[in-house]
């Protein structure tokens, strides 16, 4: 299965199927037998980097749109 990722509009970022989650240290994250999590995306989240809803009620705003991103650049 293919590991699908949301960016929910005014939300968290939902993740959802197979994966692992890494703090920048290289700990791995204990989900359990998890197959879905959101991401804290809004910064107000007393568990982040895991989403608590926080963002309900602090007023954030960030719209979802899908676009391409330009080629990467190419190394000299």
């Amino acid at each position: 299965m293919v590991t699908k990722l949301t960016i929910k509009s005014n939300g968290s970022i939902k993740i959802e199927g197979e994966f692992e989650l890494f703090d920048d240290k290289g700990n791995k994250f204990d989900v359990g037998e998890r197959t879905r999590i959101s991401l804290c995306r809004c910064g107000l989240s007393k568990t982040k980097p895991f989403c608590d809803h926080s963002h309900r009620d602090g007023n954030f705003i960030a719209e979802s749109i899908a676009f391409a991103l330009p080629p990467p650049m190419q190394k000299p």
